[in-house]
C-alpha cells in the first residue's frame, strides 16, 4: 500500500517493552545524564500498555536489578516472594521422588519470585519517570534500511483499521515510520523483525539453530490453608512425569503473595511425537497426586504460554550491525540449565546501553563502534553463565543413558562434557511421520476449576483481537495443511497451540478436509512459528495493543 506516511526521529529507539530492553532504556538514560548526552529514546511495545504480554515463571536473580536502580525496595519494586528453599523432584504417574541434591545452578535461595508483567510495569514506569518515550499499542511490522540496504535505520509500525482484506475502513491509521540512529530489538523468542535481520543480514550464519521450549503458566488462586503454610520450600521443580525422560521439559510451582502460586509446565519443542500437545503435559502434570496435593482446592485466575529460547550459548547470533543491536531472549540470551532469563536479559540491555552511549560520544553508530557491546558481554558475568550451559539443550535432547552421561560429564567440566559444541537440531525438523490415521486422544477431565480447557485458558489469558483485521497468522498454503501435513503428521498445529488457534474442520458444501482459523485466539506464543515441520505458517504481528492481557502472570 503506497501513502505518505508520518516519520518520527530519535537518537535510540527500543523495540519491545520487555526485561531486557526496560533495563537498557533505564541504563541508557542514567548513562547519558552522567555523559552530559542528551538524547532522545523511545520505546514501543505491542501489547496494550507495558507488560500486557510479559509472562515467565519467575524467579529473578536480583544482581543485575541492584546494580541498575540500587534503591528498588524504596522505589516499590513488586516482589511476590523471597525463595526460602529449593525442592526438586522426580514424578512418575503415581509417585514422586524428592532429589536429595539440586543442582548448583538451580540454587535460587534468597532470589525473588516475581510476576513478569507487574515486574516489566514498573521497570516501564522508572523508564518514563527518566524521561523515555514509551509507545505501548505499537506493533513494528518491518525493519527500515538506509540505501545500502544494509543499516538499520528505523522500523514501521503497524497500520491500523483495516478489514480482513486488507482494505481501509473509515478509521483506518498508516502506521507510522519511527527512524533511530540505534535500533535495538528486544521482541523476545522469535522475534517477527530479528527474523527480518537475519534473513537480510544472516546474523545467524555461524550459529547453531535456536531451539526452543513453550511454556504455558497459570497463577492459581489457593486457600488460606495450602501447602506452603508449613513448607520450607516455596520454589518447586519437577522432571519426569509426564512428559518422560526422552523429551526435555518439566513443571515449576512458586509461591506468590496473597496465597497465590505461580505453576506452570514447560515441554522442549524438539519433541518427535506429532500427536503431544504441551497443554496436556500441563493438565497431566497438574493431577499427578503430588501436585494435585501442592494446588489443593485452587482455582485459576490467569493463564498464558510462551516460547522460550534455550538453545544456549552456540544458538546467540551476531548481536551487533550497522544501526542495531539485538538484546534479550531476541538474541538466545538465556541461562537454560538455571531455567531463568530474565536476569541475564536485564543485564545484555545494561551493557547494550554501555555501547551505544559510547557510540555517541564517537558519533559512529555501525558494526564497528556498536560491535564493543559484543565484547562486553563476553566479559560480563552473563556470558559465564551462558558458557556453562553451552552444551544443555543439546545433551537434554537425547535419549536414554546417553543423556546423563553427557549432563553428568558437563556438571564436572564446567559445561564442556564429552564433546564440546554438541550440534542441534531445529525443533521443525524433529517430527516423526504417524504410521497410521491420527484419531484425537480421548480429553482430559476438565472441572472448570483447577484443570480449564484451552478456550477457557485464553479468556483467562485476557486475549483480544478485533475480529475483523487481517489475519496475522500466514498459512503460505492451505493444500500443503490438508493433503500433504494431516496424512504425515496429523496437522499437530491443532494440538501444539495452546489456543486452539488451528482447527480441522469438513468444509460444509464440498465435504472436505480443511483448516479453520481461530486467530483471535492467539497467545503470541510463536509456537506455531518454531514448530511447523513444512515452514507453512509464519506469525506476524497483528494491529497494536491487541493480543494477551496479562496482569498477573
Amino acid at each position: 500500500m503506497n501513502m505518505e506516511r508520518e516519520s518520527i526521529d530519535f537518537d535510540v529507539l527500543f523495540i519491545g517493552g520487555g526485561p531486557a530492553n526496560l533495563a537498557g532504556a533505564i541504563a541508557l538514560m542514567k548513562l547519558s545524564q552522567e555523559k552530559n548526552l542528551n538524547l532522545e529514546v523511545a520505546l514501543i511495545e505491542k501489547g496494550a500498555e507495558i507488560g500486557a504480554h510479559a509472562l515467565s515463571g519467575a524467579v529473578l536473580n536480583p544482581a543485575p536489578l541492584r546494580q541498575l536502580i540500587p534503591d528498588f525496595m524504596d522505589k516499590g519494586c513488586p516482589i511476590e516472594n523471597v525463595v526460602r528453599g529449593d525442592e526438586f523432584y522426580f514424578l512418575t504417574q503415581n509417585r514422586h521422588f524428592r532429589i536429595p541434591i539440586v543442582p548448583r545452578y538451580m540454587h535460587n535461595q534468597g532470589h525473588f519470585i516475581i510476576s513478569l508483567s507487574r515486574f516489566t510495569r514498573w521497570l516501564g514506569q522508572i523508564a518514563e519517570e527518566l524521561g523515555v518515550n514509551i509507545f505501548p499499542g505499537f506493533a513494528g511490522v518491518e525493519v527500515l534500511f538506509g540505501p545500502d540496504q544494509k543499516t538499520v535505520i528505523g522500523v514501521r509500525a503497524g497500520d491500523k483499521g483495516l478489514d480482513k482484506d486488507k482494505a481501509p475502513k473509515a478509521n483506518f491509521e498508516p502506521g507510522i515510520d519511527l527512524h533511530a540512529k540505534v535500533c535495538v530489538f528486544g521482541e523476545g523468542a522469535r522475534g517477527s523483525l530479528t527474523k527480518q535481520l537475519d534473513a537480510r543480514l544472516n546474523l545467524s550464519a555461524r550459529a547453531m539453530p535456536q531451539v526452543y521450549e513453550i511454556g504455558i503458566k497459570e497463577v492459581i488462586q489457593l486457600p488460606e490453608d495450602n501447602y506452603f503454610s508449613s513448607s520450607r520450600g516455596n520454589d518447586i521443580h519437577t522432571m519426569g512425569y509426564p512428559l518422560g525422560l526422552d523429551v526435555p521439559g518439566g513443571g515449576f510451582i512458586y509461591q506468590m503473595k496473597d496465597n497465590k502460586a505461580a505453576a506452570g509446565y514447560l515441554t522442549a519443542l524438539c519433541y518427535e511425537d506429532p500427536t503431544l500437545d504441551p497443554y496436556e503435559m500441563l493438565i497431566r502434570f497438574k493431577r499427578q497426586p503430588l501436585i494435585a496435593k501442592i494446588l489443593k482446592n485452587g482455582k485459576v485466575v490467569e493463564q498464558g504460554a510462551r516460547t522460550v529460547s534455550t538453545g544456549g550459548h552456540f544458538s546467540i547470533p551476531r548481536l551487533a550491525m550497522d544501526g542495531a543491536l539485538l538484546t534479550g531472549g531476541a538474541a538466545a540470551i538465556h541461562n537454560t540449565p538455571a531455567l531463568k532469563g530474565i536476569h541475564v536479559s536485564m543485564a545484555s540491555g545494561m551493557l547494550a546501553a554501555e555501547a551505544i552511549v559510547k557510540a555517541f560520544e564517537e558519533a559512529d553508530f555501525t558494526r564497528k563502534s556498536l560491535g564493543r557491546y559484543e565484547t562486553l558481554i563476553e566479559n560480563s558475568p552473563i556470558h559465564q553463565e551462558i558458557y556453562e550451559g553451552r552444551n544443555f539443550s543439546q545433551a537434554l535432547a537425547m535419549k536414554g543413558l546417553k543423556k546423563f552421561l553427557h549432563l553428568g560429564a558437563q556438571y564436572i567440566s564446567q559445561g564442556r562434557g564429552i564433546r564440546d559444541e554438541l550440534p542441534i537440531e531445529p525443533d521443525s525438523d524433529t517430527l516423526k511421520p504417524i504410521n497410521e490415521p491420527y484419531f484425537a486422544r480421548e480429553t482430559q477431565h476438565y472441572d472448570g476449576i483447577l484443570c480449564v480447557d484451552k478456550l477457557t485458558g485464553v479468556y483467562l489469558s485476557k486475549t483480544r483481537h478485533r475480529e475483523d483485521q487481517p489475519s496475522h497468522i500466514v498459512i503460505h498454503s492451505l493444500e500443503v495443511c490438508v493433503n500433504h501435513c494431516f496424512k504425515t503428521f496429523g496437522c499437530p498445529c491443532t494440538r501444539f497451540c495452546p489456543g486452539s488457534v488451528y482447527e480441522l474442520a469438513m468444509h460444509p458444501e464440498t465435504g472436505k478436509r480443511q483448516l479453520k482459523l481461530n486467530p483471535s485466539n492467539c497467545l503470541h506464543c510463536k509456537t506455531c512459528d518454531i514448530k511447523d515441520p513444512y515452514g507453512n505458517i509464519t506469525w506476524t504481528c497483528p494491529e497494536g495493543g491487541d493480543g494477551p492481557g496479562y496482569s498477573l502472570a
